[in-house]
């Protein structure tokens, strides 16, 4: 038996699925009790720590263990501190807890403290990019034709609530008020940089040019020879590496309409494919926190989307795509029409970048000459 692409979608796919049902019947059919308590408080947490673990993940997002680290590093690096009446325990909890519905003065005190740990999560493990990411080095489909790539860069659109006078402009293609947000990703589902807030009809285009040229963003540039994959969307230009034009490119598409041909279909398969860390990372993000209401709860969840991915031993919705590369959450994906720019710069780097983008898919061409 020949064991080809299609099946192994079906498989990862299946796969899904199974883990799927197994939740819903350990959750709702044959279930060990996890609210069954009418305790408040301390006490209340207390029991939390010591009971069902799904129990702390339903109320956290987290585990026990991964729980206990971060009050830990907010206590420790970024000067979180008990009160006479509140543990830290408490005040995180809280905070997780009451996210985005609880005002108060220790909801602030560990907001203020987020924001901190936010400059250390949100960013880079590795800043000078001077490593081959371990997803792209262990990876035949990419290496050596992607070795200088170091992660992808994308748009998506989350509600938003404004006030009346600003609602046009925060209505977008989705026909609902939207923001527009920015990220950088890497290849293990974690963000590297966030940009918030901005209105639901502003082009990703705006966003990534005001992103990489103001300076207080801090956005991680590559460095020379080095480049992130973007979508049409975006221009083409030196350390940013776009599709062709006019060619099919989202993975489904190849799925429905069978393997790539020729070398610009080729290339845009494997290019298409590298950016599914994109749908991947949001397949996490939104699975972890299913209700994204406001901006700044938004940029809390990605905080701790990375923490929980640095530092939990073991996370269910990390390790279900860890464990099928290649599979990628359903109604993940973005709009395929997307409004395109033109590819009108003349610019040294642009015809460096555009180079560089020939002479991969000439090699992807030698190197899949079954295609």
């Amino acid at each position: 038996m020949i064991w080809d692409d299609d099946d192994d979608e079906v498989w990862q796919t299946t796969t899904y699925a199974i883990d799927i049902i197994c939740s819903y019947y350990l959750s709702y059919i044959h279930k060990e009790p996890c609210m069954d308590s009418f305790h408040t408080g301390l006490v209340w947490l207390q029991e939390i720590m010591r009971g069902n673990e799904r129990r702390c993940v339903n109320l956290f997002r987290m585990d026990k263990d991964t729980l206990i680290k971060l009050c830990l590093d907010l206590e420790l690096h970024y000067k979180l501190k008990c009160s006479k009446k509140m543990t830290i325990l408490e005040k995180v909890g809280m905070f997780l807890y009451h996210s985005g519905e609880t005002v108060s003065r220790s909801f602030h005190e560990v907001l203020k403290v987020m924001m901190c740990l936010s400059i250390d999560m949100i960013k880079p493990i590795d800043p000078t990019f001077s490593n081959i990411p371990p997803e792209t080095l262990n990876d035949d489909r990419y290496m050596p034709h992607f070795k200088d790539c170091i992660g992808a860069i994308d748009g998506t659109h989350m509600s938003a609530y404004v006030q009346e006078e600003n609602l046009i402009q925060f209505i977008g293609r989705k026909g609902v008020p939207t923001q527009n947000i920015m990220a950088a990703y890497s290849f293990d589902m974690q963000f590297t940089f966030v940009m918030a807030g901005w209105e639901g009809t502003a082009h990703d285009g705006r966003l990534f040019q005001y992103a990489i040229n103001k300076q207080n963003l801090n956005f991680p540039k590559p460095p020379p020879g080095k480049y992130y994959v973007v979508d049409a969307g975006y221009q083409q230009m030196e350390g940013y590496l776009a599709p062709y034009k006019g060619t099919r490119y989202h993975l489904p598409n190849f799925q429905r309409g069978g393997r790539p041909r020729g070398l610009k279909e080729i290339f845009i398969r494997w290019h298409s494919s590298l950016r599914c860390c994109i749908e991947r990372t949001f397949g996490v993000w939104k699975a972890r926190w299913k209700i994204l209401q406001t901006i700044h709860s938004s940029c809390v969840n990605d905080i701790l989307h990375n923490y929980i991915r640095r530092k939990a031993l073991a996370d269910p919705p990390f390790e279900q795509l860890d464990k099928s590369p290649k599979f990628i959450p359903p109604d993940i994906f973005r709009d395929a029409d997307d409004i395109q720019v033109e590819e009108s710069s003349q610019e040294s780097g642009a015809l460096q970048i555009n180079a560089l983008r020939d002479q991969i898919a000439y090699n992807l061409i030698l190197a899949n000459n079954d295609y």
